[in-house]
């Protein structure tokens, strides 16, 4: 029976890039991995954002080949529309940035990203196992030995390891066998999305108001985005890729989720296709393009119980939970847990007992799913205005770079001291985010009430990246506690102005801000 440190099921983006790590940070580990699969396919997930780029250039040493072989990303970009659906693209309101921001991102061809990331582990000394499918899993972390019975390919009957990672994606494997999936009941969102050839050049139209349009950007690129359409419960993503192709998404919460969006396209009926061209400003850049390919979920959200045990087993990407896909997280999620996961094995290899931290990663894992899921539960009707979206896209992205990305890029998710001061917050950061999402929800029903909710869907636009996402100038530098505090009352403070700009200072039915504690609420984080 062959032996090895590390036995990592799935071959894609998440078991491949840990695959990558273990060989480049604990180079006496020896790393296998298993993959069903003989191709690789494609896959959404596409988009990265900071933390993502951060891990993959930073920690992998991937910075020239992301640039060579995939595209720049020129950040996020969001449109707003009539309430018919009628507005012209060069029309419709824009949140976005009008320069390639500070901190790079890119958007992947998944395919190709994990077909020669296979190759680079292969090239590192990895055992890469394709077309082998698991039979059977034996856990046995007590006598550091987990069996694996294999069949198919060119793998062994069986491997025997130390330490079992289940990257297989939504097959969970280990998640399966042990139980660990959790359905997400309070955030249901389906998604459809298939890539398409042939789409109009959305940076070159010829439409009356394109020169314009492009200036008003400064010529960037906003082809090179990841492009929201953004409307009451639902949105759709735009998203290039190499060779002429084009990502093409609806992501939409359960009440307004149609079940046709399932279905591919065949002999000239693509359901998705339609239900884009039904939106006259996205879906005039859909004209004369072709489906490719197809895939669809009707519920994208779930949870594990369990990220990573002392027992020596672990799981990473969609084998272990994935939120929402709005902001483009789930690469975000790739890079902490495959960090978290390295900083164990590495220990655990070195005769640490991890027992003790593996339940303290496992816990910031949880409460790191449990803040994302609370920026979109419940919130997906704050999608489709103009006004109070710029509000909860500033609050959203300003803490991300305040509290996440910082933080990341100072490698504190690796310091337990830093860590159990994060869960001590934990109630009071989770209070905090909820007590703004039942703010905004109030906001768009209220808004909805008065019949402004659209007023500004049309003509208007913040493309300086600071202003919109509250942009830090410098991350993973040394801050104290007070320094973080501060700039998250100056983004509360600032979010409430813009959500009480967006009700004009009326803020009958909107309790919570009418009370006004959004900045006295983070004070209790000081703690």
């Amino acid at each position: 029976m062959k032996r090895v440190d590390v036995a990592v099921l799935g071959g894609g983006l998440a078991g491949n890039l840990l695959a990558r790590q273990l060989r480049r940070h604990v180079p006496d580990a020896s790393v296998a991995i298993v993959e069903r699969a003989t191709e690789r396919a494609y896959k959404v997930g596409e988009s990265t954002v900071e933390i993502a780029t951060q891990y993959l250039v930073r920690r992998l040493g991937l910075s020239t080949y992301v640039y060579k072989e995939h595209l720049p990303k020129n950040g996020l970009r969001f449109f707003f529309d009539r309430e018919g659906r009628d507005g012209e693209l060069t029309e419709l309101s824009e949140l976005g940035v009008h320069g390639l921001p500070p901190y790079p991102s890119f958007q992947l061809d998944r395919a190709r990203l994990e077909a020669d990331l296979l190759a680079m582990n292969r090239e590192a000394g990895v055992d890469v196992y394709l077309g082998a499918s698991v039979t059977d899993l034996a856990l046995d972390g007590a006598a550091r030995a987990h069996e694996i019975t294999l069949q198919g390919g060119d793998a062994p009957q069986a491997l025997r390891a130390r330490w079992v990672v289940d990257a297989s994606g939504r097959a969970g494997l280990l998640a399966k066998r042990l139980d660990l999936r959790v359905p997400e009941t309070e955030h249901r969102v389906g998604a459809a999305w298939g890539r398409y050839h042939g789409l109009r050049d959305m940076d070159d139209l010829s439409t009356p108001g394109a020169s314009e349009w492009r200036a008003r950007a400064r010529h960037t690129s906003r082809v090179l985005s990841t492009n929201h359409f953004c409307y009451p419960g639902y949105w759709i993503w735009l998203i290039p890729l190499r060779e002429g192709l084009t990502s093409v998404g609806v992501v939409a919460e359960a009440s307004r989720w149609d079940r046709r969006l399932s279905r591919p396209a065949r002999a000239g009926d693509d359901p998705l296709a339609t239900f884009v061209r039904a939106h006259r400003g996205v879906g005039s850049l859909l004209e004369g393009a072709e489906q490719v390919d197809h895939g669809a979920f009707g519920q994208l959200s779930f949870r594990t119980k369990t990220f990573f045990s002392g027992e020596r087993w672990g799981l990473v990407g969609d084998a272990a939970a994935f939120p929402d896909p709005f902001y483009s997280p789930g690469s975000d999620f790739i890079a902490i847990e495959n960090d978290l996961l390295t900083d164990l094995i590495a220990r655990d290899l070195a005769g640490e007992d991890v027992q003790e931290r593996a339940q303290t990663y496992d816990a910031f894992m949880q409460m790191r799913f449990d803040t994302t899921l609370a920026l979109y539960r419940g919130l997906y009707p704050t999608f489709g205005s103009y006004e109070l979206f710029s509000a909860k896209c500033y609050f959203d992205t300003a803490l991300y770079y305040n509290l996440l990305f910082d933080a990341y890029a100072a490698d504190k998710h690796l310091d337990l001291r830093w860590l159990r001061a994060e869960l001590r917050r934990r109630a009071s950061s989770i209070a905090t985010l909820e007590g703004y999402a039942e703010r905004f929800a109030a906001a768009a029903r209220e808004m909805h009430r008065r019949g402004t909710y659209y007023r500004r869907n049309l003509g208007h636009y913040e493309l300086e990246g600071r202003k919109a996402f509250g942009v830090m100038q410098a991350v993973g530098e040394p801050r104290s506690r007070r320094e973080v505090n501060e700039r998250s009352a100056a983004v509360f403070a600032r979010t409430d102005a813009m959500v009480r700009a967006a009700l004009d200072d009326d803020t009958t039915g909107v309790p919570s801000l009418d009370a006004g504690g959004g900045a006295d609420a983070w004070s209790r984080l000081d703690a």
